[in-house]
């Protein structure tokens, strides 16, 4: 194991460096862009290690730091990282970098205020991923709130207030019932670490209780129907930054609870109520989309097509308590949490680049009605490129990185219910609808106006921004055995979790 504090350098250099930036001020914006770029791309480079050197053969956290924060609580600075962990850590280093870069030329006012608010946010999700102690992980999932509300509320659109303060009481409110769970959990067991609530013996009733508990806060995390409303909004006001960010990575976050702390702690009543999960996903993944289909802003598109998506994480997820009470099909289920997992992983990607393209026309032409284009690729054939690769992806065809999760899932879920199954795979032809016609208003046709006849074409900066996107969709989806080999571990145990009782 390594010698320094890996992890707490990938949380707290990118705070410190934020905190370095907010100084610069905004009399010298360059230095406020160059500084954070290094910052972010040092924090990249120091997160490769956590693939590089993660043994594969051990089940259990790696990189641990262990020390005391409030010992009258037992609460600690508790910080370790398995394949899951590892795949969203690398993926927010990753993310981070390319979205300071796609703003370099398109926010001008209080620079480094923005370029800060990004650092602390890129440090508290880092957090998130890493927290052993539940306690510590609270700390980090509220923190991180608070950057993204200012980053809504600062740079968004007109109604930026509004987005913001929906995004920040719905986050908030939910995770209130998790605190409520977790200190139950404490005063139950005197602990806050992770492995010793898995450990914890809980009545079915009381399991019953803290399952809805962490429902909630996760499910709007997510978010999952019916708590998914303030996600347009906050896709829809928030600068191009922020809707990356918010649709890689923190979308994510409430995947990640599922697994960490519902799956592990509760299973029975995970078994009693996956039906209801199952359920709920399966609407998300049908109805928003069809929800998506009528939409004339390409953002509200995208954020919509995000929740129908992230229901298959969900599915994958839930599929697996189903899969192993029909009798002990720990295989199936643990395809079932691997495509879940490489959904989250990959959607990352795509709805990323996804937001990227849409931010790039906005740059240029300063709106995002799909009535005001067409044409595009007559005048943008590099963009028209990326733009349709991207929506290919989204549509789940093959080869792409959108088609192995799902195609895991829906193949876990046949083994349980054909008829989930049908339902889960009828949102590809969903996708396919929304996201084509998006592409054909947009990209093709004659040109629409005399504004998209005089767009540029991509310059360096967006073309490396979106080439690593496209690199990344495209890798997952022709070889993803790399991240399904880091995640193995990790999965199994999760699903031999699932199958004992605590009753």
């Amino acid at each position: 194991m390594q010698s320094w504090p890996l992890l707490s350098l990938l949380i707290w250099l990118p705070i410190i460096g934020g905190a370095l930036v907010l100084a610069l001020g905004n009399a010298r914006p360059g230095a406020a862009r160059w500084l954070s770029l290094l910052i972010a791309l040092v924090v990249f480079v120091l997160s490769i290690p956590l693939f590089t050197g993660f043994d594969y053969a051990n089940a259990g956290l790696q990189f641990l730091e262990r020390r005391e924060w409030i010992p009258s609580y037992d609460i600690q600075y508790h910080l370790g990282a398995d394949g899951i962990s590892v795949a969203l850590i690398v993926l927010t280093t990753l993310t981070t970098v390319l979205v300071l870069i796609g703003a370099w030329a398109s926010v001008e006012k209080r620079v480094s205020q923005y370029y800060a608010a990004f650092l602390f946010l890129e440090g508290l999700m880092i957090g998130v991923f890493s927290a052993v102690d539940a306690m510590l992980f609270y700390v980090f999932f509220e923190g991180m709130l608070i950057p993204m509300f200012i980053i809504i509320g600062v740079w968004g659109g007109p109604r930026r207030v509004y987005a913001s303060v929906k995004f920040f009481l719905y986050t908030f409110l939910g995770s209130v019932f998790m605190l409520v769970g977790l200190i139950y959990l404490y005063l139950k067991g005197g602990s806050w670490q992770l492995p010793d609530l898995y450990q914890l013996p809980l009545t079915a009733t009381e399991q019953m209780w803290l399952f809805f508990a962490f429902l909630v806060a996760f499910a709007v995390k997510v978010p999952m129907f019916p708590v998914h409303t303030w996600l347009p909004d906050a896709h829809v006001e928030a600068p191009t930054g922020g809707s990356v960010i918010l649709a890689a990575i923190m979308l994510k976050i409430g995947g990640y609870g599922f697994l960490r702390f519902s799956l592990p702690i509760l299973p029975d009543a995970g078994h009693e109520w996956a039906w209801l999960v199952i359920a709920l996903s399966l609407i998300a993944v049908i109805y928003v989309g069809l929800v998506a289909l009528v939409q004339d802003d390409m953002k509200k598109l995208i954020a919509y097509s995000s929740v129908s998506h992230m229901g298959f994480v969900t599915l994958g997820t839930f599929i697996a308590f189903a899969l192993v009470r029909d009798g002990g099909n720990t295989d199936a289920a643990r395809l079932g949490l691997q495509g879940a997992m490489v959904q989250m992983v990959s959607h990352g990607f795509i709805s990323g680049a996804m937001f990227s393209c849409v931010g790039v026309l906005y740059d240029r032409m300063h709106t995002r009605m799909i009535k005001d284009y067409g044409g595009v690729a007559n005048v943008m054939p590099w963009f028209a490129f990326f733009m349709v690769l991207f929506a290919m992806a989204n549509s789940g065809l093959p080869g792409t990185s959108g088609f192995v999760g799902e195609f895991m899932v829906i193949l876990a879920s046949f083994q349980h219910s054909p008829l989930i199954a049908f339902a889960a795979a009828f949102t590809l032809i969903i996708g396919a609808a929304y996201t084509l016609w998006l592409v054909k208003r947009v990209m093709f046709g004659e040109v629409g106006n005399a504004h998209v006849a005089e767009l540029q074409d991509i310059n360096w900066r967006e073309s490396l921004v979106l080439g690593v996107f496209a690199a990344g969709v495209l890798l997952i989806g022709v070889w993803p055995k790399p991240l399904t080999d880091l995640m193995e571990p990790a999965i199994a145990q999760l699903a031999s979790q699932l199958a004992a009782s605590k009753l």
